[in-house]
């Protein structure tokens, strides 16, 4: 069994390679790996030792014409990323040669990425709140959806069944898939949704929203059991740790707030300097 680490003995360190800003960051499926995306046009993957002091080695992978807005790891191969850029492509890359192996040109500026459970299907948001669904062997698109609402974040369940839109209406919009057909509108926040996270046991979602509040949602019922109310600005970023314990989640606040799934009290403030 893996040795668990109390918060207070964890130590932070920082990474620097990016020229400008970093809009994304995602650790790999087995968690050796944490890639950074940055308006600077790249994506970095950085090659983590836990308990190592010494200087990381990072890979530099360049192609994109505009700033890389979100990246997701495959999550059935260790090796794999992809990328959506404000480029209007979308670029897949092996990490181990730092090539890109695929590349597809959709029809707008590409904001959200995130790949199917399974890993067969990648699915790709823009900033006209549209949804292109790629087949990943072809990487050709096998489903389009333009909305006629606000899209800020998408999510597939841990099933593949069901597909997660947070809104700026406040809502998450729920469609059945493949069919894309809409299942359920939650009315979520008092302003517009931001982020949603899927746990990783596949028994829970999380949404941060402009109201600056966090909600844990059971999916299997559909309804909110629990609220989060420690940040005092909107909710920009959301993610569970990989046993699900944990929810982190960040905004213009000047830290980080993590609290544990099942209680209602905070586990952890990390303080950042910006």
């Amino acid at each position: 069994m893996a040795e668990t680490i109390p918060f207070k003995n964890l130590h932070s360190r920082e990474y620097q390679g990016h020229k400008k800003k970093v809009h994304s960051v995602a650790w790999n499926c087995v968690g050796t790996k944490l890639a950074s995306g940055s308006v600077d046009q790249t994506a970095r993957v950085w090659h983590i030792e836990p308990h190592g002091h010494s200087k990381v080695k990072d890979l530099e992978l360049k192609g994109h014409t505009d700033s890389v807005d979100q990246l997701c790891w495959d999550p059935k191969h260790s090796d794999l990323i992809a990328t959506a850029s404000g480029d209007k492509t979308v670029r897949l890359w092996d990490v181990r040669s730092g090539k890109c192996s695929q590349q597809a040109e959709l029809s707008g500026e590409n904001i959200n990425i995130t790949y199917k459970p399974d890993g067969t299907h990648v699915a790709v948001g823009n900033r006209d709140d549209e949804l292109t669904i790629l087949d990943v062997r072809k990487f050709k698109p096998i489903h389009k959806r333009k909305f006629n609402y606000e899209v800020n974040e998408i999510a597939w369940n841990m099933k593949g069944d069901m597909f997660f839109l947070t809104t700026g209406n406040g809502t998450v919009e729920v469609l059945a898939y493949p069919s894309l057909r809409a299942v359920d509108t939650l009315t979520a926040h008092t302003a517009g949704c931001y982020c949603i996270a899927i746990e990783p046991l596949g028994r829970y979602f999380a949404v941060g929203s402009a109201d600056s509040l966090v909600s844990l949602w059971d999916i299997s019922e559909m309804l909110c059991v629990r609220t989060f109310t420690k940040l005092e600005w909107p909710v920009r970023t959301i993610s569970f740790n990989h046993t699900g314990e944990y929810i982190a989640s960040a905004s213009e606040d000047l830290f980080i707030d993590i609290v544990c799934s099942i209680l209602t009290s905070p586990v952890l403030i990390v303080f950042t300097d910006t």
